[in-house]
């Protein structure tokens, strides 16, 4: 052979030449087509499926869902405000000196962010309960009521307790917010005393 004619194959060449068209089981594994694997596909539908039926999946007529998401007690001045400027900052600063000075303060306000879907458009009911300072062997317990229309965001609604009532019960120690849907207790928030 000459050098010329392009028959000649070096040694190295010849080697790599038989190693990736000898059928080994390392080479065959490296030269079939891939195939998509339906094994994911299948795991998924297995896992959606259930779920869109239970999505699908027809409720009583007349049930509602909630929750009570945040509630933001706050004390208020002797002209009602809680803050005097809209900076948070400034409301928890100013919060702190009504929660120091007691003379200043005319009343509490519990701002309640709560959220609810009725299919029967029924009007639902948010309820405050507080307990005061202890007379006696009772604590002093007391309980505001409004209603609550349910919509498809949240909302806040406010709780006041103000005057002599306020005057009279005395330092709030726990409270507890809770919707109702007639008798049925939809959500509740309560603090860390309750």
């Amino acid at each position: 052979m000459s050098a010329g004619s392009g028959d000649f194959q070096s040694p190295a060449l010849t080697r790599f030449n038989q190693a990736r068209f000898t059928p080994t089981t390392r080479n065959r594994v490296e030269s079939e087509p891939r195939l998509i694997s339906i094994e994911p596909m299948r795991r998924l539908f297995i896992v959606i499926l259930p779920a869109l039926l239970l999505a699908a999946a027809p409720s009583s007529a007349d049930a509602t869902t909630g929750r009570v998401i945040k509630v933001l007690p706050h004390f208020l001045d002797l002209k009602g405000r809680h803050a005097l400027s809209p900076s948070l900052y400034d409301r928890d600063a100013y919060q702190a000196q009504l929660r120091q000075h007691p003379e200043q303060r005319s009343g509490r306000r519990f701002d309640v962010l709560w959220k609810a879907k009725s299919s029967g458009g029924a009007t639902l009911k948010l309820r405050l309960e507080m307990r005061g300072v202890a007379q006696g062997n009772q604590p002093r317990q007391t309980t505001l009521e409004t209603e609550a229309k349910p919509g498809w965001l949240g909302r806040w609604t406010s709780l006041t307790f103000v005057g002599d009532d306020y005057k009279n019960f005395g330092e709030v120690t726990a409270w507890r917010v809770t919707l109702w849907d007639g008798e049925l207790l939809v959500g509740e928030q309560k603090s860390f005393l309750w």
